[in-house]
């Protein structure tokens, strides 16, 4: 902190071959594909039958689906057999009676005649139905017939391996559609057997949550004395969860920075140059091609940012997420436009496809922004992105919280603030910044726990909370009471406390998203100043954490927010029974347990129920504050 003094349409399949002798005779055949297909039944008085055999009138030909027989005398047959007047049936012949038709004449069932201009496959052979119980063409297709469909290229929904690309066959089968890219920096592989990338890393095997394989770390707006290298450097430290070494690759746009090894269960902190752009000066909103890091590995691991890493005056860190849980919609959480200082309020949007078009809508606080990269000086604005580019939307005035950013492709959303005072008034300033969390991720419930005093384990720090809606006419409710306002009227619109230390939950009827502020040290709650944590929602807690706190602060400290009776272990013990503080009725309690330096800087958790975890780190004016880690399952509104 800073001390301040005043799809294309399928074309039509031409018919290659009629079919003469239903032509020429008009005769009622099966709709058959000589497959097992139904049974069913139909008597042939004249013509020609398929076989080349001939039946006498009075004579009916008997067949069962799967079966091929002939026989002398009276018989009785599934539909699909033909005969011609006055002949006889030859014992032990094989032909259309006594071969299998398509279920009577449609391969259902029922041996109901299939209706005019269904298609079905005989073979490699599609055949239109003519609605009489015969067909009325076909055509040898040259790759694959497809029921009801007819030729196609490939089967719909069918998937290959091209190299490393998977291709998937389109709705209508006409061509192969790229929808993947195996990547060999993730350690993918594209399984031709499978039609899917496969590998530690795979989408399949990653799942949703904090942890992943691909990552954007991107900086952003610092007070501009605290962002120049050395002695203040933006770096990421990245936990290997895996029980293999992880191979990383950082890369920005075709240029290859940083590649290293981290072991399993152990991490490591890597230095990134600032990217000017983005984190000198105080504006305007700009557009940075190439902005952001990419940061890919071979194994699942989970990745911090630190802007800058140094304990010093002004700082912030953020959990990432992984380009494999970012979403197209999200709800900005930032704080207002310093004027006393003119130090902005911002949010990042980063893209990880080439094309993305961000549309931005600014809340009701939300338009007054620094126009440029496509930004409106009303906040309004729709962008497009390539892979890595990055937007960054400055304040002019007001607060950007509550604004809505949405895309055609998943993006990445940073919220934050240059350096400010929480309340502002309160010495002195810190820079504050967090990955949002989408809104296919947020839910309706929420706990609400303060960071401890960092001089007085038995005590709290104060701490500012918003909600925000997400949909107008959220109605809230708190225990214990909180004497906060029931309801929220509109989308974007937000509830904020006065400094307060009880812990609470909070229910709405509709989604949420909840941020909790760290007050200055100057508002007498201990050394610290203000830091920002996006609250996870209680949906979204997980059973087992590894996480990383840096240890080059003063004191760092995980709170545990846990359902009453739960075992829980950090670092492998037991977390004390007099730790423990429960919130309101609940039947939840919290705890604040200290992390030992002494180590690498990775820590576990762990719960025999799913457990909300958050981690910070404090000094004399200074604090970092973030989710230790959390699912980020899609939660129906």
């Amino acid at each position: 902190m800073i001390v301040m003094f005043p799809i294309l349409a399928r074309p039509s399949r031409p018919h290659t071959r009629p079919l003469s002798l239903f032509a020429s005779f008009a005769l009622l055949g099966g709709c058959g594909d000589d497959g097992a297909r139904g049974t069913g039944s139909d008597t042939a008085t004249g013509g020609t039958s398929l076989s080349g055999t001939t039946a006498s009138t009075s004579a009916t030909d008997t067949a069962t689906a799967g079966t091929t027989a002939g026989t002398v005398g009276p018989a009785s047959g599934t539909a699909g057999s033909t005969g011609t007047s006055g002949g006889s049936s030859t014992s032990g012949s094989t032909g259309t009676s006594g071969s299998t038709g398509t279920s009577g004449s449609t391969g259902a069932t029922t041996g109901q005649v299939c209706p005019q201009g269904e298609i079905v496959c005989e073979g490699n052979t599609a055949k239109e139905c003519d609605g009489m119980g015969g067909f009325s063409q076909e055509t040898p297709c040259a790759e694959v017939c497809v029921e009801g469909l007819g030729c196609a290229t490939c089967v719909p929904g069918e998937a290959q391996c091209n190299g490393d690309t998977v291709e998937v066959c389109d709705p209508n089968g006409d061509m192969f559609v790229p929808t993947e890219t195996c990547d060999p920096i993730q350690g993918q592989t594209c399984d031709a057997q499978l039609g899917t990338c496969t590998g530690a890393c795979s989408p399949a095997s990653i799942g949703l949550s904090y942890i992943g394989c691909d990552y954007y770390p991107t900086v952003t707006q610092q007070y501009d004395l605290y962002n120049t290298s050395p002695p203040d450097d933006f770096a990421v430290a990245v936990a290997n969860t895996s029980g293999n070494t992880a191979t990383v690759t950082v890369t920005r746009g075709a240029n290859t920075v940083d590649t290293f090894d981290v072991m399993p269960g152990d991490v490591a902190v890597r230095v990134l140059p600032w990217v000017n752009p983005l984190t000198k000066g105080t504006g305007p909103s700009v557009l940075v091609a190439d902005g952001a890091y990419r940061l890919r590995s071979t194994q699942p691991v989970t990745v911090y940012q630190y802007n800058p890493l140094g304990a010093t005056v002004t700082n912030d860190a953020s959990l990432l997420l992984p380009v494999n849980a970012w979403q197209s919609d999200y709800v900005v959480a930032s704080w207002p436009h310093w004027f006393a200082y003119s130090l902005p309020g911002f949010y990042a949007v980063v893209a990880s496809e080439d094309g993305t078009t961000v549309t931005l809508t600014p809340s009701a606080t939300g338009g007054q922004v620094q126009a440029g990269g496509g930004v409106a000086a009303n906040g309004t604005g729709q962008v497009t992105l390539d892979q890595g580019d990055v937007l960054q939307v400055i304040t002019a005035g007001g607060d950007l919280t509550g604004t809505r950013v949405t895309s055609d492709k998943p993006v990445q959303v940073i919220g934050g603030h240059d350096c400010t005072q929480v309340p502002i008034g309160t010495p002195a300033c810190d820079h504050l910044e967090e990955a949002i969390f989408p809104v296919d991720a947020l839910a309706k419930e929420y706990f609400v726990a303060p960071p401890v005093h960092p001089s007085n384990p038995n005590a709290e720090k104060g701490q500012i909370v918003r909600i925000i809606a997400t949909e107008p006419n959220t109605s809230l409710t708190y225990d214990p009471p909180q004497g906060l306002p029931g309801s929220i009227a509109a989308a974007g619109d937000f509830i904020e406390s006065s400094i307060g230390t009880t812990p609470f939950q909070v229910t709405a009827d509709k989604k949420i998203l909840v941020v909790q502020y760290m007050v200055g040290q100057n508002a007498n709650y201990g050394l610290s100043d203000p830091a920002m944590l996006i609250a996870v929602p209680a949906e979204q807690f997980r059973q087992d954490y590894l996480f990383h706190a840096a240890t080059n602060w003063v004191a760092n400290v995980v709170d545990v927010i846990a359902p009453d009776g739960a075992n829980v272990t950090v670092d492998g013990n037991p977390v004390p029974a007099m730790s423990w503080t429960g919130i309101g009725a609940t039947g939840w309690s919290w705890a604040h347990v200290p992390l030992s330096n002494a180590g690498t800087g990775n820590h576990t958790v762990s719960s025999d129920q799913p457990v909300g975890i958050s981690v910070y780190g404090v000094q004399s004016y200074g604090s970092y504050w973030y989710p230790g880690g959390l699912d980020l399952s899609i939660i129906p509104q």
